[in-house]
């Protein structure tokens, strides 16, 4: 039987860890790697993680399910490498780089700090959970790969998306400085998770209290300048 050792290898990067899976069952692996993380928490704590499975076949739910483990230990997933198309696929599909000699996304999320980024038609990706205290403000679109936790602000002109926990303040449809209300009632956000403390689209801000957690990513627009949800079909 092959050791934990040598089924798990973990390689420093530049700036964030790559973590090198051997050949086995999915869930016996995952259940290893988080057996060493948890062993050494504080050394994995806030690390960039990029993830090599080799052939493994992961679907949605396997990724987002890992990503969400590895954000309540605060470690950011932000790349999968993998030799099965399938997975690569998944990656993609769910914002993941998925080659590491590429250059590396710019972190661009710091608690008490936002980062603006001046091209209106840019998409600002923030790969990490964000936590209280944090703004974000962009000019485009927002996407979060991770969680909004309570307290987190994200304000975007155009549209927010939350590969997560949608549980702070968000507001799509800002005006550029994120100051006053704009007109673009054309906005949605969308999360996997839908439990935000507060949520408001251009001018309308939606009143959630009592509202059940859905299980389904959900899609939040306006029509008719009436809150309309959907279910995301984020595939």
């Amino acid at each position: 039987m092959n050791s934990k050792n040598s089924l798990i290898q973990i390689k420093g990067l530049r700036d964030g860890l790559l973590i090198s899976l051997g050949e086995g069952e999915w869930d016996r692996l995952e259940t290893l790697l988080f057996e060493q993380i948890d062993e050494r928490l504080s050394f994995f704590s806030g690390a960039r993680l990029a993830l090599d499975v080799g052939s493994q076949v992961l679907r949605v739910v396997n990724m987002t399910g890992l990503r969400d483990r590895l954000s309540d230990r605060t470690i950011s997933l932000w790349a999968v490498v993998s030799d099965e198309p399938k997975t690569v696929q998944t990656a993609q599909l769910l914002g993941l780089a998925t080659r590491i000699s590429k250059q590396r996304p710019q972190e661009v999320a710091r608690p008490k700090a936002a980062k603006r980024v001046e091209s209106e038609d840019a998409v600002l990706w923030v790969e990490r959970t964000l936590r209280s205290g944090t703004r974000i403000e962009h000019k485009g679109h927002v996407v979060v790969l991770g969680d909004v936790n309570p307290g987190a602000e994200v304000v975007a002109a155009g549209n927010i998306l939350v590969w997560g926990r949608l549980r702070g303040s968000v507001h799509a449809g800002a005006d550029a400085g994120g100051q006053q209300a704009s007109k673009n009632t054309d906005a949605f956000i969308c999360a996997l998770t839908m439990t935000p403390t507060r949520l408001q689209i251009a001018s309308e801000i939606e009143n959630r209290a009592g509202e059940k957690t859905s299980q389904k990513a959900v899609k939040i627009s306006l029509k008719n300048g009436e809150f309309h949800s959907e279910i995301w079909d984020a595939k």
